[in-house]
């Protein structure tokens, strides 16, 4: 029923049917990273920066939302924080997530 020239001249053509189909795909995952994924590893590594440069007397706020005063820095995985008066802590150092500089204003909400 289908003639040889009709069948021959589809399968010619099937060629750029799939890089027409493939295209999209590739713009589409472009785009993801540059607007999600450069994104979140730029964030990652500025909170990598701040962590490491935390030290003595900064203000730090932690996931859990307890807010203190560095009091002891070391290489360790963990600080010294005072969150009351005469009262200290140990924190993870990646459980932190802002740091305030000395008398710098709370932000507002």
């Amino acid at each position: 029923m289908i003639t040889p020239a009709f069948a021959q001249g589809a399968g010619m053509s099937g060629g750029t049917d799939i890089l027409v189909q493939v295209v999209p795909f590739i713009l589409i995952f472009v785009i993801m990273y540059f607007l999600i994924l450069r994104p979140q590893q730029r964030r990652a590594k500025e909170h990598q920066d701040m962590i490491k440069n935390v030290r003595r007397g900064d203000t730090v706020v932690t996931t859990g939302g307890i807010v203190g005063r560095v009091t002891k820095v070391t290489e360790a995985p963990e600080i010294e924080v005072e969150i009351a008066p005469n009262v200290n802590v140990k924190v993870v150092r990646g459980m932190i997530s802002e740091v305030r500089a000395k008398g710098e204003p709370v932000k507002a909400a």
